[in-house]
């Protein structure tokens, strides 16, 4: 910052009494008395100038180099003062809350610094909790202080909302607020508003990086709940795939053993005659919240698998246990439970508001919906739920899904709907091919469908089944 021009012509005559020069001081040249008066003049603000750009460059060196925002705050009433020749300074905060707090004080001890930090101590106290606008606060400190101690302050604005107020005060009567001075204390206040920013970004980020971390964890935990492999269950084949959104989703798919031999089982030994629940859901939301309750219906739901009910039974159990919980959390579940039998090739099923899973019949190469009456979990705690089964014969495909699927939309915002996803099913289903080929077969063409450029909004999940002969 430049000091202020100075009119060399508008400077009175000086007359300065010369003395004998000390060894230590040079004899001033032969000029005329009031030359060499300006020259001292010019080399005092010199020295000025340059003070104030260390003092400056200090500053911005320890705004570059500090990570605590503490310690940077430290110095700035003291650059601040030193910079504009006052007596001290003050830093000023004002909290999210409204409250305002004396942040740093410097001064040479003594009644001026006494009667600066009782002053805005005690106009502090007397404000809290309410929120004081700066001028208030300033008059209320300036009335405080009396008319020997004058106060000048500067504000410490963020995106137009000031966060604090930087003081400089003197007893000077001669003191002057001049724009030079104003401008100086500015400049500190701008460098103080960038260091509270710069803190406040850094505490972001590392809030981020924590979340970050345990939506990693969260993810891990919930791809370790989902099966890690399809068991080999007598007379069925089963592929399925679960493709989030987010890290966290809310699809849920599972392949769960009815009884607690096939539990205690080897999965060599779990493809006996052992009735096996196939389901699959989906928590309306995505992200954390869907992914806390899709871990919870897991729970619950294999804990009622046990008990060897009926499907239609196991829901309504489930829907009651878990009526209290969804409603708090004003979400709910989708699910569609079935169990296979091997010895009686059987499908039974029950579905709580899911999808209906589409079945693809090899003998007459139609498809039909498997679906029954019933509520979604966690919507009315006195639901009943229905039930049905089916046959099935080598061949009979079955597909579960989810509605991801059907909603994926491509960059016009045409949706894949379930009459695309019925024939793309139909297409691979005439091939005969394995459930594997089915799985990846559909999710090609609903990637195909969405364009290379757009990722899904919402989690997608497939399920197949396919009725072969025993070995």
């Amino acid at each position: 910052m430049s000091p202020e021009r100075i009119d060399i012509n508008s400077l009175p005559a000086v007359s300065v009494p010369l003395q004998p020069a000390t060894p230590n001081e040079p004899t001033p040249p032969s000029e005329p008395t009031p030359v060499f008066a300006l020259k001292a003049l010019v080399a005092r603000l010199h020295r000025e100038q340059n003070k104030t750009q260390d003092l400056l460059s200090s500053l911005g060196f320890a705004l570059r180099s500090f990570n605590n925002l503490n310690q940077f705050l430290e110095l700035i009433p003291l650059v601040a003062s030193r910079v504009t020749d006052a007596e001290g300074g003050a830093l000023i905060l004002f909290k999210p809350d409204g409250q305002i707090r004396l942040q740093r004080l410097h001064c040479q001890e003594g009644q001026s610094c006494t009667d600066m930090r009782r002053a805005i101590e005690t106009v502090t106290r007397q404000r809290e909790p309410e929120v004081a606008t700066p001028g208030e606060f300033d008059e209320q400190v300036a009335q405080y202080l009396g008319e020997e101690l004058r106060l000048f302050g500067t504000p410490i604005s963020i995106q137009d909302k000031e966060r604090g107020r930087l003081y400089v005060f003197s007893r000077d009567p001669n003191y002057r607020w001049t724009e030079t001075r104003r401008k100086l204390v500015q400049l500190v206040a701008d460098q103080t508003a960038v260091a509270i920013v710069n803190d406040e970004l850094a505490a972001e980020l590392r809030q981020k990086q924590r979340l970050d971390r345990e939506l990693e964890i969260g993810a891990e935990i919930q791809l370790r709940l989902l099966p890690s492999q399809c068991p080999e269950i007598s007379g069925i084949r089963v592929a399925a795939r679960c493709q989030t959104a987010n890290r966290v989703g809310g699809d849920y798919y599972d392949f769960i053993p009815t009884s607690h031999d096939l539990v205690r089982s080897s999965r060599s030994e779990a493809s006996g005659s052992g009735r096996w629940g196939i389901a699959i859901g989906d928590v309306m939301g995505k992200g954390v919240p869907a992914g806390l309750i899709m871990t919870l219906t897991r729970g619950m739901l294999r804990s009622e698998a046990l008990n060897q009910h009926s499907p239609a039974r196991i829901l309504q159990h489930l829907n009651r246990a878990m009526y209290a919980d969804l409603e708090n959390s004003h979400r709910f579940v989708t699910l569609f439970y079935s169990e296979y039998d091997p010895q009686t090739r059987t499908l039974s099923y029950s579905n709580a508001a899911h999808n209906p899973p589409l079945l693809w019949t090899a003998k007459t190469g139609e498809i039909s919906r498997l679906d029954t009456w019933g509520m979604l979990v966690g919507l009315d705690a006195e639901t009943e739920y229905e039930e049905d089964s089916v046959m099935l014969e080598d061949g009979d495909t079955i597909l579960f899904y989810t509605d991801g699927f059907t909603e994926a939309a491509n960059q016009h915002g045409d949706r894949f709907e379930e009459e695309n996803l019925i024939e793309a099913f139909r297409a691979i289903c005439q091939r005969r091919q394995t459930p594997d080929d089915i799985l990846n077969y559909m999710f090609d063409r609903v990637r195909e469908f969405i364009g290379p450029h757009k990722s899904n909004d919402d989690d997608m999940t497939l399920v197949v089944l396919q009725k072969i002969a025993p070995s």
